[in-house]
């Protein structure tokens, strides 16, 4: 029982101990008030003993901490203990000029006994040069330290930034370890800031110290000598005694949290401890060692040099440096020995798997545009690369793995080259530190600059001086940089080739991001076996081939859940997802009154293909057509789209659903980016606006 009784006691003191948030408020309250209201010497003891304690912890902490930013708290402890000790600073000097001769406080009396030592001459003079060693050399040093250091911090910035934004869009680290990296920078930033107001602090506190020691003399004596009727001998012993011990209590603390100040902002980021980095770095050089050995031996020869103690100290460096000395020779001749050891083991053939390792996705560049990429010199491809990847998630529902960039010497050095899985898809020549300029249509006055075929959708361009921008955006030119035509060609690509690059490992991911909120459609589609991952992905390369976003991954597995049990065709199923999917693909196409503009199909023409349709055990539905109805079909679909082209509209075709992925393959290598929609795709609440028909010429 009273072992209960005694573990309840000690966990109900702990918890009070843990609510430091209350203790902190409690204790600056505490320090507000020794300003104003008076304490007894026993406390005052007490309080100064706390000072010099949380002086030795915080110079011994700043020493063992690896990186300066792991003591984030340091400079508000710096404020805190500041106007603890100036608080205390006043509390004692009223108490000395209170009290006088009868002032018993023993921490101040036994530092002025023990510095004054009966000269009190020579006390004040000591008291005054510690001073002058903390103002002048180390508080001085510590506060321009921390005014660089913070500068120079927030400049870095946006280049460390930058090269986490590369590191993960090249997959070389992940999501998480990114924010890890960016909170360290921005803590670090902060700090340093932070370091650069608070040094501030310090150097006031030296100036105020030394106010307060020399109106503790100058108020002692006239207090003595005036109201209290002492003699200049007893004044003089007095209050110069108590006025340098007080003095000295206050500035010692701060000499140690002045000195943690300059050690915390010079110390270089480093994994360990600054002890360890000093034995480890020092000892490094065991030669730097010997040689000072040798210096201290020959000073030895010099007349009045104090033999023994240079004897020793040149003893130690030599035997350290010996010893340190062979250690390395050891170490070196055990790497050799494995070496040598490595070498004559079996000869094992060299791997070559990593060579045959092809990326889904890269870009190669020739060495002139290596500044498009390089941060430090200014280049921004690799964070558009980051927001294309990004965008196109949001938009298309894809995961475009990690884009590789790297620079290939058996290029043109102006010219990039996009590849999808080792093969060019695409690619282009820019200028750099030129600026491209294109017609939008709405230019009044044609600018100067040389011509040539911009690389994304082949129209016509010029290259521009970055001055000429804004007399060519008044002229109505559209201005764009390079990177922007490197990311613009890429998003094209992507978009392009969008089936091409969703791989199995990107339909998991895309399956895993949803098994968490709707596992009952994974394992009803997945688990199940009613389809395999291969044939989801099937699916979803017919969707993406026609730029239908698969970001409803939901939608998309219920309805393959809801069919796949009785339908095997992956055709088919592609229909019913866009049929389920109808209002997101319709958006896409209606302009801002809800209305779909579309070219319709001549019903003969409907009825020749669908009589064609035929199925193939690998390719699926194919239209075998003779060469001259095939030719007359084709004709009359680009006649209808050019017309509707030129009308302004966007070509979208509108047949029954049995043809529409025919229609689709046949229009897919005539025109750029056909639209080919089903009456099962229309959404009720659209109206439907017939601007042209595919009708085979009579003529033909």
């Amino acid at each position: 029982m009273a072992d209960t009784e005694r573990t309840s006691f000690l966990t109900d003191n702990l918890a009070w101990m843990q609510k430091t948030d209350i203790l902190v408020g409690l204790g600056v309250i505490a320090v507000v008030t020794m300003l104003i209201i008076p304490i007894p010497t026993f406390l005052l003891d007490f309080l100064l003993a706390i000072s010099l304690m949380i002086g030795i912890l915080t110079l011994l902490v700043v020493m063992f901490v690896p990186r300066s930013f792991d003591f984030s708290v340091f400079p508000s402890l710096l404020l805190v203990s500041t106007v603890y000790r100036l608080a205390l600073n006043v509390s004692s000097t009223r108490l000395i000029l209170l009290k006088g001769a009868a002032f018993d406080g023993k921490i101040i009396r036994t530092f002025g006994e023990f510095v004054v030592g009966g000269n009190y001459v020579v006390g004040f003079l000591i008291f005054i040069i510690l001073t002058a060693v903390q103002f002048i050399v180390i508080t001085k040093g510590a506060t321009r330290t921390a005014e660089v250091a913070a500068r120079f911090t927030l400049d870095a910035m946006p280049g460390k930034q930058m090269s986490i934004d590369s590191d993960l869009s090249n997959g070389i680290i992940t999501e998480e370890e990114a924010k890890k990296r960016r909170a360290e920078i921005r803590k670090e930033a902060d700090f340093y800031g932070a370091m650069d107001g608070a040094s501030k602090f310090v150097q006031g506190d030296v100036k105020v110290g030394i106010i307060i020691t020399i109106i503790n003399i100058i108020g002692g004596f006239i207090i003595g000598m005036v109201m209290r009727s002492e003699s200049f001998e007893v004044a003089l012993k007095t209050y110069t005694l108590l006025s340098i011990g007080d003095g000295l209590v206050a500035q010692i603390p701060s000499l140690l949290i002045t000195t943690a100040t300059g050690i915390i902002v010079t110390r270089a980021v480093s994994d360990e401890s600054l002890g360890d980095d000093l034995a480890k770095q020092l000892g490094q050089q065991p030669r730097a060692l010997m040689m000072t050995a040798g210096a201290l031996g020959f000073a030895v020869l010099i007349p009045g040099f104090p033999k023994i103690s240079l004897l020793l100290l040149a003893a130690g460096l030599g035997a350290l440096g010996y010893v340190l000395n062979q250690a390395k020779e050891e170490e070196f001749e055990k790497a050799k020995v494995e070496e040598k050891h490595a070498a004559l083991k079996e000869h094992k053939p060299e791997s070559v798997v990593s060579l045959i390792q092809v990326d889904p996705l890269e870009v190669e560049i020739g060495y002139s545009l290596i500044p498009l990429v390089d941060p430090e010199q200014g280049g921004t491809l690799l964070d558009r690369i980051t927001n294309i990847r990004r965008r196109s998630a949001l938009e298309m529902g894809l995961i475009v793995p990690p884009i590789r960039i790297r620079d290939n010497m058996e290029l043109e050095s102006s010219t990039y080259s996009i590849l999808i899985k080792g093969v060019e898809v695409g690619g282009g020549v820019l200028r750099v530190g030129k600026l491209m300029a294109m017609d939008s249509g709405d230019v009044t006055e044609k600018i100067e600059g040389a011509e040539f075929v911009e690389p994304v959708f082949g129209l016509r361009a010029i290259w521009i001086d970055p001055d000429q921008r804004d007399l060519a955006e008044r002229r109505g030119y559209t201005v764009v940089d390079c990177p922007t035509i490197i990311a613009t060609h890429l998003t094209e690509i992507i978009k392009r080739y969008a089936d091409e690059i969703l791989g199995r490992q990107e339909v998991q991911q895309l399956i895993d991001n949803i098994k968490n909120d709707y596992p009952a459609v994974v394992n009803e589609l997945i688990t199940e076996k009613k389809m395999s991952l291969g044939e989801v992905q099937k699916v979803l390369q017919n969707l993406l081939r026609e730029r239908v976003s698969i970001r409803n991954m939901v939608t998309i597995m219920e309805t393959l859940a809801s069919y796949s049990e009785r339908i095997k065709d992956i055709g088919l199923l592609t229909e019913y997802v866009r049929a389920a999917l109808s209002r997101q693909i319709c958006r896409e196409y209606v302009d801002k009154n809800n209305t779909l503009s579309v070219i319709t199909v001549d019903p003969d023409i409907e009825n020749t293909i669908r009589s064609s349709i035929h199925e193939d055990p690998i390719e699926g539905l194919v239209v075998g057509l003779d060469p001259d109805m095939h030719e007359k079909i084709i004709k009359s679909f680009i006649d209808s789209y050019a017309q509707v082209k030129k009308m302004g509209y966007g070509p979208v075709f509108l047949v029954s659903p049995q043809i529409r992925s025919v229609v689709f393959t046949l229009l897919q290598r005539e025109v750029l980016e056909p639209v080919v929609l089903s009456y099962n795709e229309i959404v009720p609440n659209i109206r439907v606006n017939v601007v042209s028909s595919a009708v085979i010429s009579t003529a033909a």
